[in-house]
């Protein structure tokens, strides 16, 4: 608070608010392909100081990237521009809801603080996405509910900053809930909390510090692999997306897809859909244990068929399968770079750390960081 009032003066209603940045737990690269996904909203994420403008301008400030200063655009110029940086997000979400009939007429001043791990695949943009979209829902009286955030939030990112993502980063973060994870289903948007009752158990997250951008990442390809397939599977099946297909099914048509690439890459987006379908009802039986062993299989199939791991997030989750107390440890995220998840008993933490960390260090030439964390809500309001 005292840092914007110095860079934009104390006057004026000035609001305090809060977005989560999520967790995959499982169902990586499946809520393009209609299938299921099970993220979980952290305690860390984004916390935005805000104060409405009488005018059209716009001025954004964050703390993460104090070298940038203040970024100055206006409501009469909202298009993206490699040149506004991370300010495109906020700019994006103002820009969607105009194109959904709610056109914000007044600027503001932002000032934004994350502690979310910059390029970690936690979904730092999401999270900002989803807080300007609570922000123009509360501060502005925009009727929307946390879900038409959501939604309007891919909508942003695919179309404002040319990002091809599905729902559920956005999804998991507006809709989070204390101590649960969200049961999704990306074809339908129907949804369930499930507890995440760990016990003696903590989940860590892993971040390799290699920096990818979803933009110049392989992204827009794998899901381009995907659709082509779908395509060529139609052909044969009647679906309306992969998420469709069971295994079985899955291994009776695979032959109509031309391409032994795009098998892989289609053969992940099923198999992956049916592990979250079964980690959680594993869950539910208080099975941690099979949890954590499809948690390693999702790995290995993100690693072999989709490819999109790489050395770093490899390393992690290897280098965590070796240490006991380990219970299941995977890559989160869109991959190439970014973290991997891991269910740690809680005597093995600092063993896990400590040796994870020292393999990585040999291995990769450059440090990873480790974050104990915990399940929280969705987006507030705090002052």
């Amino acid at each position: 608070m005292s840092k914007f009032k110095e860079l934009f003066g104390d006057e004026g209603d000035i609001r305090v608010y809060f977005a989560p940045g999520r967790v995959n737990m499982i169902g990586e690269h499946t809520d393009y392909n209609g299938g299921h996904v099970f993220p979980c909203a952290l305690t860390i994420g984004t916390y935005g100081v805000v104060r409405k403008r009488a005018d059209e301008k716009l001025r954004f400030y964050s703390m993460n990237f104090e070298q940038l200063g203040i970024i100055e655009s206006s409501l009469s110029d909202l298009k993206p521009d490699p040149a506004a940086d991370w300010t495109n997000y906020p700019k994006g979400m103002i820009w969607a809801f105009g194109e959904k009939g709610m056109k914000i007429m007044e600027g503001m001043d932002l000032l934004l603080f994350g502690n979310i791990p910059n390029g970690s695949g936690l979904s730092s943009s999401a999270s900002v996405e989803v807080l300007t979209g609570y922000i123009l829902k509360d501060l502005y009286g925009c009727d929307v509910t946390n879900q038409d955030i959501a939604l309007i939030g891919q909508f942003s990112e695919n179309k404002f900053n040319g990002v091809n993502c599905g729902i559920m980063d956005q999804f998991a973060i507006a809709m989070g809930k204390k101590g649960h994870a969200i049961f999704l289903d990306t074809a339908t948007l129907e949804y369930s909390y499930a507890p995440i009752e760990l016990k003696d158990a903590k989940i860590v997250i892993s971040c390799s510090n290699k920096k990818r951008g979803l933009g110049d990442s392989k992204y827009n390809e794998r899901r381009a692999e995907c659709e082509k397939a779908l395509e060529e599977l139609q052909q044969f099946v009647g679906i309306d997306s992969l998420g469709d297909l069971n295994e079985e099914e899955f291994e009776k048509y695979k032959n109509a897809i031309r391409d032994e690439d795009r098998v892989k890459r289609a053969r992940h987006a099923v198999y992956e859909n049916q592990r979250t379908i079964h980690a959680v009802e594993a869950l539910k039986n208080n099975d941690v244990e099979k949890f954590g062993k499809l948690m390693n299989e999702s790995h290995v199939s993100l690693r072999d068929d989709y490819e999109v791991t790489g050395i770093e997030l490899d390393t992690l989750a290897e280098e965590a399968w070796k240490v006991e107390g380990v219970i299941g440890s995977r890559m989160t995220g869109a991959g190439f770079g970014g973290c991997s998840v891991s269910i740690v008993k809680d005597d093995a933490v600092e063993r896990f750390i400590a040796q994870v960390g020292k393999a990585y260090e040999e291995k990769i030439g450059y440090a990873a960081d480790f974050y104990v964390v915990e399940i929280g809500d969705g987006p507030v309001r705090l002052a």
